[in-house]
């Protein structure tokens, strides 16, 4: 079969997930809750038509043309090039003054209102067509059997035309066979969906959920509405996006460290840092985003918890200069926040940052702020794992933080457990010896090679990071008790003292 003219959405998102827009010349149905974002999705569309030269209609039985214009006017928009159809007042259908008694005043509303909108669509010959809102339509009819006659009538008046037409239904009006009869109808069907969590904004999405003789990108979308339209991040699908790449080992600069990891990451790994606040984590993130960074590879930090400035401030004590590689277009900081961001949002960013930016490192600090962004846990785990494939696949070296619940004593990771999805495993614990607080650091796993099974002292001062001699009379790390015995020749900075 020759293969299908696609007529583009104007939302680049929803055109991936729809790979490359609408079938066109079809009767499409976009259905959603108010305020889910349909008015200014259909304007888009319309839009997208207009940049492409063709002639663009739009009918409003529920909105008046001054509304619409607000609601372009308030992401930058005019309406040049849509011709406006208002048909928002009996008088505009009857005709002002005009009284009848023979027939129910419903059955000359529907029949007039129906009658102008085809006029309209005869005289203008319009490319793409928005009809706001098939509610009022609903209304008009009264009875269901005259609204399905009606509709299949508009959409039988519409197939010789090779128009692209979307319906809008808000979803107000009563009754169960509603969804079934014009889902039946269309050719496709749009749902969006608007739900409020118990914090924080509230949150869209949408889903396709039909449409006949076309592929699409099914499951849940989340999307946004931004100044200048809807935003819509499709579904991450891992298995779609792999790219060859080298498994040449990523090095921290810090042979001590490097050796540790028996020689360094490989490329296409994901790496989980946890332990207690403080002791390291993010730190060591930075000495290897350093290095990346010198080495002239593009990186990108995700900041959940720990503001940029002091983020920044704290690597250049360590003698990491994040904002040279800032300024050079090697590194950027995001600070997310978990509250105004649905997660298939950040999966996105993520998403391009690694296809468009080409970064070859990624930094999620830290597991706790994105759990913060999904309300439902059973599906977090889900999403994390296709975002570490899709890295891995892309050749990315990626660092999850992920803080242990309390400072010293028993550790609880919480309730997102990812150590199992992680290729490799960095524990970092307190302990004592001397009277004095220190640090440990030890690799847990390596599903990429051999690792070092020692303990070492984790040192950080301006000098940078650096790691000790294994510490041999060090145990009680894996009961989340450390204890250092030991008190013959000297730990870490005694000796560099």
């Amino acid at each position: 079969m020759p293969p299908l003219r696609r007529c583009r959405f104007g939302v680049p998102g929803l055109d991936t997930i729809l790979h490359g827009g609408l079938p066109a010349g079809r009767l499409y149905l976009l259905e959603g809750q108010p305020g889910s974002g349909k008015t200014t999705l259909s304007l888009q569309f319309l839009r997208e038509g207009v940049r492409q030269g063709e002639r663009c209609l739009y009918v409003t039985l529920s909105e008046t043309a001054e509304e619409l214009r607000e609601v372009a006017g308030s992401h930058g928009w005019d309406l040049k090039g849509i011709d406006l159809f208002e048909l928002s007042s009996v008088e505009e259908v009857l005709g002002e003054g005009r009284n009848q008694s023979v027939f129910h005043s419903w059955e000359v509303e529907l029949g007039e209102t129906v009658r102008l909108i085809k006029q309209e669509v005869e005289r203008l010959e319009p490319v793409r067509v928005v009809f706001d809102s098939l509610s009022e339509l609903r209304l008009l009819a009264q009875d269901p059997l005259r609204y399905r006659r009606q509709v299949l009538a508009l959409k039988q008046f519409f197939a010789p035309r090779s128009a692209t037409v979307l319906f809008i239904d808000d979803l107000t009006s009563e009754g169960r066979d509603r969804d079934t009869h014009l889902h039946s109808i269309s050719h496709g069907v749009i749902s969006l969906e608007r739900f409020a969590l118990e914090f924080g904004a509230a949150r869209r999405r949408l889903q396709i959920q039909k449409m006949r003789g076309a592929t699409f990108l099914a499951g849940y979308h989340d999307l946004s509405i931004q100044t200048g339209g809807v935003e819509v991040y499709p579904r991450l699908v891992a298995a779609e996006h792999h790219i060859e790449f080298g498994n040449e080992p990523t090095l921290s600069g810090v042979p001590q460290l490097d050796a540790l990891m028996g020689g360094g990451f490989l490329r296409g790994t994901s790496t989980l840092l946890t332990g207690p606040a403080g002791t390291g984590k993010t730190t060591l993130a930075l000495q290897y985003i350093g290095a990346a960074c010198a080495r002239g590879e593009r990186c990108h930090v995700y900041e959940f918890d720990e503001r940029i400035d002091t983020l920044v401030k704290r690597a250049e004590a360590m003698g990491v200069n994040l904002v040279r590689f800032m300024e050079d277009g090697l590194l950027e900081i995001t600070q997310v926040d978990p509250a105004e961001m649905p997660p298939g949002e950040f999966a996105w960013n993520v998403f391009q940052a690694v296809q468009e930016k080409h970064c070859t490192m990624v930094v999620i600090d830290s597991l706790n702020g994105y759990l913060s962004a999904m309300p439902q846990e059973k599906h977090l785990l889900l999403q994390m794992h296709e975002l570490l494939a899709f890295l891995n696949q892309s050749g990315v070296t990626t660092f999850l933080i992920n803080p242990q619940f309390g400072l010293v004593g028993s550790m609880d990771t919480g309730p997102l457990n990812v150590s199992y999805v992680a290729d490799a495993v960095i524990l970092f614990r307190f302990f004592e010896s001397q009277g004095r607080i220190r640090k440990a650091i030890s690799v847990i796993k390596n599903r990429s090679g051999k690792h070092e099974d020692t303990i070492r002292e984790l040192f950080i001062d301006s000098k940078g990071l650096r790691v000790g001699e294994p510490l041999a009379d060090f145990r009680g790390v894996l009961t989340g008790t450390p204890e250092f015995l030991g008190n013959e020749g000297p730990l870490l900075e005694t000796r560099d003292a």
